[in-house]
Order: C-alpha cells, then sequence, then structure tokens
C-alpha cells in the first residue's frame, strides 16, 4: 500500500507540465523519471538525499541523474497523504528560482482548487 497518493499537477487549460516534459525526454531518461516517481509514492515525506531535497516555500525536488545530467521533478505535498508533482527540467547549476516559483504559484492554485488542478487520465 503506497504511503502516499501520487498526483499529476493539471493547468487550468488541462494541460500536464509533466507529461509535457516526459515527452521531451530520451527513452532511458524517462525510465529512471518514472521509477523515482514510484519511489516518492512509495517512501512520500521519508524520502531524502540523495533522492529527494527540500528547495524552499514547501517545494521539494526529486533528482535524477543519468548519463552526465541532471533531472529534477519538482513537487509538494497536500497534507501528510498526497503529493503532487508540478513539472520537470533539466538542472545545469542549481534549480532556477523561476522554477521553483512556478512550482509554488502551481501549489497555491492546488490549495485553492484542488479538483480544478488534479490530472485524471481519460478513459
Amino acid at each position: 500500500m503506497p504511503r502516499v497518493s501520487l498526483v499529476l499537477f493539471q493547468e487550468s487549460d488541462r494541460t500536464v507540465p509533466l507529461l509535457e516534459w516526459f515527452d521531451t525526454l530520451p527513452p532511458k531518461a524517462l525510465d529512471k523519471c518514472r521509477a523515482w516517481l514510484k519511489r516518492l509514492r512509495d517512501y512520500g515525506h521519508e524520502l531524502r538525499r540523495p533522492e529527494a531535497d527540500y528547495l524552499r516555500d514547501g517545494v521539494y525536488e526529486l533528482r535524477i541523474g543519468l548519463r552526465g545530467r541532471n533531472y529534477r521533478i519538482l513537487y509538494f505535498f497536500s497534507g501528510r497523504e498526497v503529493v503532487v508533482v508540478s513539472h520537470g527540467l533539466v538542472k545545469e547549476r542549481v534549480v532556477p528560482p523561476k522554477e521553483i516559483d512556478m512550482a509554488v504559484r502551481r501549489m497555491n492554485a492546488f490549495r485553492h482548487d484542488p479538483t480544478a488542478h488534479t490530472y485524471r487520465e481519460e478513459v
């Protein structure tokens, strides 16, 4: 049983930033990012460095490295049982402040209206 539910953030226009980013990744990077998301789902708040780290203002990063590239997935928690994935990026030296700011904006939007900002896969 997972320790947290994993939710993908959805914009008001129904786009899902993480899924759009996934479309740009090489297959091996995509596979590794998906594996790290499963670890996040399984370990939630207990996941620590080197796999995850706190950035600021309630935003965390999943830290994925592959062949000299640093992939990052930004996320935040909604209570103790839900983790919301904001988006992903390829990091150079540090995660740019504008990326963290974007995750903070998404966190505030999600807290204001979780239903509108929760991605549900079409069946």
